[in-house]
């Protein structure tokens, strides 16, 4: 796409962000929180893309005056200044058409979700499990840096450390546009804490991030869910023993492409408080039901798109980490890193980035921008 088409298309982008620069100011809009929230985070990000076209603009002004003077000049001093500013102009546009494209690339309306994220050790024995309890502190580190919140719903601890199973909630700004490209199997080459002889083993663990549904999109009906009170695990004293706080729910759903009905079983005792528990379950069904509702969309998308940067395959390997080497690579884009230390300590933003920019270009690509 030329610059051209990119300005006109840029042209509606303009009045849009006027109308809402109004209407953000608006009482009755005001009022109605909903709606005002929507409106401001369409003008949050339409403010860069029309800075950029601002920029854009300016820049192209001071090429043609930058090549008026070079025409008309006979100083050899400013004629120099002129080709610089040509050339200097000329690249600067080239970047602001590339920013622009990528910023005009629709986004996925799911990225301002939050998820409900799931590890789990897989090949590996003991070692997996405590693989999977080094990624869950990577990400609850990661998390901080963010500034996001997080919520442990459930948990079966390994024998020797680390968790079989860990399940918990993230909740902040576009949480599922960062994690979407965390799901799938995460592998690891390393001496095992268990291990005698100082031999490298390889074991795995399973990444998943469920998208939190919101309360409008639950399709559940009481009359086809069960629910059950069951008692809480870990400290609590005689509270754990006598008092019911856990919530069990059970819910048939039927699966649309099958017909097939499967029973989803959500446990949450994470508190002992039974309501929040029950809460907490609800949001962790309706995920579960979206989720798997959503999936055709992403077979659709992925087999369109052709990439394995943010498939939802939960079965794919995406990542190695090479304690021996201090390596990280990520599968899916051969990018290698070699700063495992910070990296297991959140340090992971500039491997997102690099997934994100793989997948845009990809979307650039079939959006033909």
């Amino acid at each position: 796409m030329d610059g051209e088409k990119l300005l006109e298309k840029l042209e509606g982008l303009e009045a849009r962000f006027q109308e809402i620069s109004l209407l953000i100011t608006d009482p009755s809009v005001i009022a109605d929180m909903k709606r005002y929230v929507k409106l401001n985070r369409e003008y949050h990000e339409l403010e860069p893309l029309l800075k950029a076209r601002s920029e854009y603009l300016h820049t192209r002004r001071d090429i043609a005056g930058a090549q008026e003077l070079l025409s008309s000049e006979t100083d050899s001093d400013l004629k120099q200044m002129a080709r610089d500013e040509i050339d200097n102009g000329t690249v600067r546009l080239q970047e602001l058409e590339d920013e622009i494209r990528l910023m005009l690339v629709p986004a996925d309306p799911q990225d301002e979700k939050d998820v409900i994220m799931e590890i789990r050790g897989g090949t590996g024995g003991d070692e997996a499990a405590i693989f999977a309890g080094d990624l869950f502190r990577m990400y609850l580190k990661y998390c901080e840096t963010k500034g996001w919140k997080t919520a442990v719903s459930s948990c079966s601890e390994g024998a020797s450390g680390g968790y079989k199973e860990i399940i918990f909630s993230v909740s902040g700004d576009k949480v599922y546009g960062t994690l979407k490209y965390e799901s799938g199997v995460h592998r690891v080459q390393r001496v095992p804490v268990t291990e005698t002889q100082g031999r490298i083993h390889t074991s795995a663990a399973t990444v998943a991030e469920t998208r939190e549904a919101d309360a409008i999109e639950e399709q559940t009906k009481e009359r086809e869910r069960r629910s059950d009170t069951i008692h809480s695990s870990g400290a609590g004293g005689q509270n754990v023993n006598k008092v019911e706080s856990g919530v069990r729910l059970r819910y048939n759903w039927k699966n649309p492409n099958t017909g097939n009905v499967e029973e989803i079983l959500i446990e949450c005792t994470e508190t002992r408080d039974q309501p929040k528990n029950k809460e907490r379950a609800l949001s962790r069904l309706r995920s579960m039901i979206y989720d798997r509702e959503h999936q055709k969309y992403i077979d659709d998308i992925s087999a369109r798109r052709k990439t394995m940067v943010s498939t939802g395959d939960r079965s794919a390997k995406i990542r190695t980490y090479n304690y021996p080497q201090g390596r990280i690579t990520d599968h899916r884009i051969n990018y290698t890193i070699y700063n495992l230390p910070a990296f297991m300590n959140g340090d992971i933003q500039d491997c997102i980035d690099h997934l994100s920019v793989a997948e845009n270009a990809e979307r650039i690509k079939d959006g033909e921008l």
